[in-house]
């Protein structure tokens, strides 16, 4: 089904883009723009941490579609507020969280797995 530009995805698709993504990638980052061009600080600074230790991650620039992948994170984390970091498919935080991980050296270990 094609789309008019900027209408953005329908709770199903984004539902499932969403489990895919994160079920297929080590490390997901769902943010405001994308790596290049990230939309709110919170993103930027997310993106900043997880950089110093990963070189593959994946990232959804979740604007497009912001009530819906809102509501489609929220299932699989329990929180409404984006970016939302995701390791082998678990919840991990938002950009507070990786920063106190970060504090607490924790937060390399945290991106490899381990």
């Amino acid at each position: 089904m094609d789309f008019p530009p900027n209408q953005g995805l329908d709770q199903d698709e984004v539902d499932e883009q969403v489990a895919e993504t994160i079920d297929e990638n080590d490390v997901v980052l769902f943010m405001k723009g994308t790596e290049l061009m990230p939309q709110c600080g919170y993103s930027r600074k997310a993106l900043g941490l997880i950089d110093q230790y990963r070189d593959d991650y994946e990232t959804v620039d979740v604007l497009e579609s912001l009530d819906e992948y809102r509501v489609a994170l929220n299932e699989h984390s329990g929180w409404e507020t984006i970016p939302q970091t995701f390791v082998d498919g678990e919840f991990v935080g938002g950009s507070d969280i990786l920063e106190e991980l970060e504090e607490r050296d924790e937060l390399e270990a945290t991106l490899q797995g381990e």
